[in-house]
């Protein structure tokens, strides 16, 4: 991994790092199979008695796609603003630990990104969506409130993903389906198994050889690329592996665990 301790305060870097970046092909793979399953089911065919072209579809996931990233953007930075205590002694490397941000800057930042992606979903005029969009961003701010006093938050972690799916059905159809159900039911049993692990080697006593964690967020994409394989196209196997290099190669650059 590249050392970002040294870099200039307030870089661009930086604020990647706060937010973990290098994570978002994994959010992408995830709006894509939950629009892709709607559609699969016919249930994005038409909104209330209204055909809906595939373009008017694409659109609609490519707002969700960007409204998503900006609220998970933000629930990584707001794990940064509300750790930095701990950071400051397990993690002094971090933005704001080590000075690079604020720590009322990453504050800042993370409101704004919150509101950023709620605007884009009201702005979608998919109400159902909002407050999905919502719920979102409140588990969100329970599981980076409570994760440090419990291993039971590993349940709100998962619900993340879980809402993701939710969110970008009901933002392309404005409901969802069993297969979207299905879906992000095996997106969350895999960030429970993903973050348990991710406790368990925080807690080890020696570091692993090889650090499981960065190949296993990597592998949200594989997860996504085999439940579209599965449900739609085997195709479409190869847009999670896209998502899963992609991820590999940002890590490179920016520390995504």
């Amino acid at each position: 991994m590249p050392n970002t301790t040294n870099s200039p305060k307030g870089t661009l870097r930086s604020y990647l790092e706060l937010c973990r970046a290098s994570n978002l092909p994994t959010v992408w793979t995830n709006v894509l199979a939950a629009a892709l399953l709607c559609r699969s089911a016919n249930v994005a065919g038409s909104i209330d008695g209204t055909r809906v072209n595939s373009s008017g579809v694409v659109v609609a996931a490519l707002l969700a796609a960007i409204a998503l990233s900006l609220l998970y953007l933000g629930g990584m930075a707001l794990n940064d603003v509300l750790d930095v205590e701990e950071d400051r002694v397990k993690k002094p490397g971090r933005p704001i630990p080590s000075g690079r941000i604020s720590r009322a800057g990453a504050a800042a930042f993370t409101v704004a990104l919150f509101i950023s992606g709620l605007l884009i979903l009201v702005a979608m005029s998919r109400p159902s969506a909002v407050g999905a969009g919502l719920l979102l961003v409140a588990v969100i701010y329970l599981y980076d409130r409570l994760h440090s006093r419990s291993w039971l938050t590993v349940l709100l972690m998962a619900s993340c993903r879980f809402l993701v799916f939710i969110v970008t059905a009901l933002a392309v159809a404005e409901t969802y389906n069993h297969l979207v159900i299905c879906a992000a039911s095996v997106q969350f049993l895999y960030i429970v198994a993903l973050t348990a692990i991710a406790r368990w080697e925080k807690a080890a006593p020696r570091s692993f050889r090889i650090p499981p964690i960065p190949w296993m967020l990597a592998g949200i994409s594989v997860v996504d690329g085999l439940l579209m394989a599965a449900f739609v196209s085997p195709l479409w196997l190869f847009a999670g592996l896209l998502g899963a290099a992609a991820t590999r190669l940002l890590q490179t650059q920016v520390r995504g665990d």
